[in-house]
């Protein structure tokens, strides 16, 4: 899987140019690979992430934080001051820069010394807002990953049930042939094929939709991995587990990109309050200056020192530092509340993962063979004389339906899984690609 990363700089490739170049192989493998092996579920994820803007735009955020790091550790530029002192503005004197001993004309440096600690904290905070960009890529990623796998995983079970459907059709087609035969030889009645028709027209309708469905899944996985619609996919992979720990939901919670963007946020905040306590001390501004006057005078050399003076640090600096620990106290409750709600989200997801997962099984082992069991004795007996072709058209109608209801059910508990198990990136490694 791409994951680019800015690295510092020293003589290295430039890491935006390594990671476009990167997306770029991988666009050209999957291209050079598609056409011998089929989409699997790890390739379109990989494809999704190689194609992204969104994590090149992040690249450069992160790129910006480092870069102000640096900057936000240095002095502030010095200022050069050019001046005229004592100019005469009346008298014989009047305009002359050299005949009275007070004008000189001056020239001089300022520096603001900013205290050290000052300097390294505001260093530190562009780079945990750097680390913050950071955790916003992985959540970006996790959630590209989600959403292909979602995806992708729509897509395969909307040709599934389209294959069901078509499935139904021919059925409904022979039904016709067979009931219009049966009539025809008296053994049937007209309204045998209407009905036979009738089922063959909501088989019709069925296939429309499910038609529709799988195109709306194709646009929608194209959207991640482009235009990978007449590429067939592989198998589906095991739903059967997640990466998420269910024993110790608060403890491998606590690692969501989410939670990680708000640890980050809170960092951010402790160095913001730091950073006011600093504030309370004051930075000093040196100032040499030469002063040069007329020929007959000797020249000078001035030096001063300023600082501020707080006077009034009840109703300026404890009030900066009192917005900034209350800013720090609502970064740490609303990280709190957000892992409180994804563990009840997870909880709930989890719940109804497990419950999809045991209704498709029962459909599966024990529904499926009881519909299908039903089919071949009703029509058993028609051919007996026994049933109606309505009920033949019922039973394998009921048939058809289980094996759909099945299909959604395997879908339902597919996505949840893809919900659960892409909370956090995944190191997708496609063992199909030799």
């Amino acid at each position: 899987m791409l994951f680019p990363v800015i690295a510092p700089r020293g003589g290295r490739p430039h890491p935006i140019r390594v990671a476009v170049l990167a997306g770029l192989l991988a666009l050209s493998s999957f291209t050079a690979l598609a056409l011998d092996f089929p989409l699997t579920l790890g390739q379109a994820q990989q494809l999704a992430v190689a194609r992204s803007r969104q994590l090149s735009a992040q690249d450069q955020a992160v790129t910006a934080a480092r870069e102000m790091a640096v900057a936000a550790g240095q002095l502030p530029d010095p200022i050069l001051k050019v001046g005229v002192d004592n100019l005469p503005v009346s008298g014989t004197d009047r305009g002359s820069l050299t005949s009275d001993f007070m004008t000189m004309r001056r020239v001089g440096v300022m520096q603001e010394i900013t205290r050290a600690d000052k300097r390294q904290l505001r260093t530190e905070r562009y780079d945990r807002a750097a680390d913050k960009a950071l955790a916003e890529k992985t959540t970006t990623i996790a959630a590209i990953q989600r959403e292909t796998a979602i995806a992708w995983l729509d897509r395969y079970y909307a040709e599934q049930m389209l294959a069901v459907a078509v499935e139904q059709i021919q059925q409904a087609k022979l039904e016709i042939e067979a009931t219009q035969a049966a009539y025809r030889g008296g053994r049937s009645s007209q309204a045998d094929v209407f009905s036979a028709r009738s089922a063959l027209a909501m088989a019709d309708d069925r296939t429309s939709e499910f038609q529709k469905k799988l195109k709306n899944a194709r646009t929608t996985l194209a959207r991640w991995t482009g235009d990978t619609s007449d590429i067939a996919l592989a198998g589906k992979p095991d739903i059967d587990s997640i990466r998420l720990d269910q024993m110790s939901l608060e403890t491998s919670l606590a690692h969501h990109p989410q939670i990680a963007i708000l640890n980050r946020q809170t960092e951010i905040a402790e160095l913001d309050t730091r950073l006011a306590v600093a504030n309370k001390k004051t930075d000093w501004t040196v100032e040499v200056a030469f002063q040069q006057r007329g020929p007959a005078y000797s020249n000078m050399v001035s030096i001063g020192l300023s600082l501020p003076f707080q006077w009034d640090q009840k109703n300026r600096q404890e009030r900066e530092l009192s917005s900034k620990l209350a800013m720090l106290e609502q970064s740490r409750a609303e990280r709190d509340d957000m892992l409180r709600a994804h563990i009840a989200e997870a909880q709930i997801m989890i719940t109804e993962w497990q419950s999809n997962r045991e209704r498709a099984t029962r459909y599966e082992h024990e529904l499926i063979p009881l519909a299908r069991e039903r089919s071949q004795a009703v029509m058993a007996a028609y051919r007996g004389g026994k049933s109606s072709l309505i009920d033949v058209l019922a039973a394998r109608r009921n048939e058809l339906d289980t094996r759909l209801q099945t299909l959604q059910l395997q879908a339902d508990a597919a996505r949840l899984w893809a919900q659960l198990n892409f909370l956090t990136p995944a190191d997708v490694v496609n063992k199909d690609m030799p």
